[in-house]
């Protein structure tokens, strides 16, 4: 997670001036020695309904472009509030007339394309909830176990995939010959499918308007899944409060899109929260344009975002820290990009993962460069059951792992456990709970109706509550070492990657009920073959063994250990994990984030390896002491 050395700005630039909400908080600190955090001010007003903020900007902007994408020619297509209002009537009728309902939902296959976000908003409209599903669950996954799983739970009457040939055997898979297929292009072979034109184009009639004035706070807009420590995707209920209550938060605290409507380039995947609530609904909730950006944060794919912020410049600016570092040697090399760039920028915002130190500092050095201006680079914290918007940093910090204070409206619950404080959540952008999952929805809250994060916090300054807190990892990955000592994971591998960089992508930290800490690490293969001096067409066990890698392995190994305080976060052992990590066993999420648990259960046999009383050569393993 979020590194914590001091930022490294030489001088202390001026920062560009934006408007964001700083609020007084009260602090109580009880006698078991847990903390209740609150701000001071009261949440202001939202709607019943977020498609009332659909109506309204069609009301009073019905020719401003809401969405933007590209087309096949590489042109951008775009939607006008005005169209994405009809638009939104006509699939909500066609949606009624089929009779569908939380019991019989709409489920999305594929990613984010403007047919998606129309047919979410019909869904919307007519107070049908839908489920957009991560598109590797179809894509990638080989068992189709976890998208047979959601079509289990939700019992869907329809489902949309925009490439019916592509998602094929996926619908063959999973959905059953009653549930409706609904594809922009390119029918499957083996089944009857309707146009998505054919909803689209549905006339609409007073029946949808009705049904729409039905619809209020506590209607099911969606659910969006997420995995526990079992792998198997929940259903995280998603309301009309929920969403409309958190984006009053947000607008209250990103203050300045009330000044200007926002304007973002986003990748982010809609079946995320991330890019499904907190991006779709900043833009909507304050009559934005959203420009649906191709690329992805990675090197290979990162090129087309770049062709994009070459063109358009948005005024806030959100990606996951391996997006923004591979978005640096871009901006350092293109001095044109950098000024489209950071031309009318407000604020640059990461979440999702801890980012680097070494980039948050250069990215805004970078600006600084460019515009004369520290641009502000915030960040936040959230989950999937909480909208996700729930603590942010509006305030400028050299520790990039700062997240902030809870947002106006909710309650924070710090409660002691395993020497660290345990974040609980109470308010009204907090899920009911999980779709048809009552025993998991009851373990998720505590007695005094606060949601269990299962993160744990520390003030960033015990003495200033002002100053934020600091994320210190999930409290279900940590451990005792047979000594009784608490391992926290969390901190720790933050602290691992960083020192391994750039040879080590993630790393997967084991011990517990051992000696001593132990870790298997993930190799960045671009990095060490380039360490190594190798060929692109080297295997990954070749790059791995090269003597230069295994060297710096050790090396560094020896230098984390010197600067070690104790048993806790010395590590004596280590090898490097070659093989994929598994989507269908839960290893790793279709976002990419690593189960510790379950990595560390499914590789018992290297985990063996590395305790070994006499290790195999592959273990790299260190004499020192803390």
């Amino acid at each position: 997670m979020p590194l914590q050395s001091p930022s490294c700005l030489a001088v202390d630039p001026p920062t560009r001036a934006v408007r964001l909400g700083r609020p007084q908080y009260d602090l109580d600190r009880r006698a078991d020695g847990s903390v209740l955090l609150r701000a001071r001010e009261t949440l202001g007003p939202y709607p019943a309904r977020m498609t009332d903020k659909l109506v309204e900007g069609a009301g009073r902007h019905p020719d401003r472009t809401l969405f933007a994408a590209r087309g096949g020619d590489g042109a951008w297509v775009s939607i006008t509030y005005g169209e994405a209002l009809q638009t939104a009537r006509s699939i909500g009728e066609a949606l009624l007339r089929r009779g569908l309902s939380a019991e019989r939902p709409v489920a999305i296959l594929s990613g984010n394309d403007l047919d998606h976000a129309m047919l979410a908003f019909g869904c919307m409209f007519a107070g049908v909830p839908y489920a957009p599903v991560s598109p590797a669950y179809s894509l990638i996954s080989a068992d189709f176990a976890k998208l047979r799983h959601i079509a289990g739970l939700l019992t869907p009457g329809l489902m949309f995939a925009a490439d019916g040939r592509a998602f094929e055997r996926a619908i063959a898979a999973a959905f059953p010959g009653d549930v409706e297929i609904v594809v922009s292009r390119n029918p499957p072979s083996a089944r009857r499918c309707t146009g998505f034109s054919d909803l689209a184009n549905t006339e609409a009639t007073s029946a949808i308007d009705a049904a729409h004035g039905r619809a209020g706070p506590d209607t099911i807009v969606k659910f969006l899944f997420t995995s526990g420590s079992t792998g198997e995707p929940k259903a995280v209920i998603n309301t009309n409060r929920m969403w409309c209550a958190n984006q009053e938060m947000l607008r209250a605290g990103l203050a300045f899109v009330q000044d200007e409507p926002p304007v973002i380039v986003d990748w982010s995947p809609w079946h995320h929260t991330a890019g499904g609530n907190h991006d779709i609904g900043l833009v909507l909730y304050n009559g934005g344009t959203f420009y649906i950006d191709d690329g992805k944060p990675t090197p290979a794919a990162i090129g087309e975002t770049v062709r994009t912020l070459r063109e358009i410049s948005p005024t806030w600016y959100f990606n996951v820290p391996k997006g923004f570092e591979a978005l640096l040697p871009y901006l350092r090399s293109d001095d044109a990009l950098r000024r489209t760039f950071f031309s009318r920028l407000r604020v640059l915002w990461f979440a999702g993962a801890g980012i680097a130190q070494h980039v948050f500092d250069e990215v805004q050095q970078l600006a600084v460069e460019t515009c004369g201006e520290r641009i502000l680079f915030l960040t936040g914290f959230g989950s999937t059951e909480t909208a996700p918007y729930a603590l942010a940093r509006t305030w400028h910090s050299g520790h990039a792992g700062n997240v902030g204070l809870p947002a106006i409206g909710l309650d924070m619950k710090l409660v002691p456990a395993e020497g660290r404080l345990e974040g609980r959540l109470r308010g009204p952008n907090i899920t009911p709970g999980y779709w048809r999952r009552p025993e998991l929805t009851a373990a998720a809250f505590d007695e005094d109706g606060f949601y269990r994060l299962g993160d744990a916090f520390r003030f960033d300054d015990p003495d200033d509550v002002s100053k934020g807190l600091l994320f210190e990892g999930r409290t279900a990955e940590n451990f005792k070492l047979d000594t009784g000592t608490w391992v926290q994971v969390g901190p720790l591998r933050a602290q691992v990657i960083a020192h391994f960089a750039p040879l080590v992508r993630d790393v997967v930290i084991a011990g517990a009920d051992r000696n001593d800490v132990a870790a298997l690490m993930l190799p960045d293969v671009e990095a060490c073959r380039a360490l190594a001096g190798m060929p692109k067409s080297a295997s990954l066990a070749e790059v791995a063994a090269a003597p230069a890698v295994r060297e710096a392995l050790r090396e560094r190994l020896c230098s984390l250990a010197k600067a070690s305080t104790g048993s806790s976060n010395l590590i004596r052992r280590t090898m490097w994990l070659l093989d994929p990590l598994s989507l269908d066993t839960g290893e790793m999420t279709d976002k990419g984030s690593i189960n510790q648990r379950l990595v560390i259960r499914n590789r018992a046999a290297m985990i063996e390896r590395l305790y070994a009383a006499q290790p195999d050569d592959d273990v790299i393993s260190i004499d020192a002491s803390p």
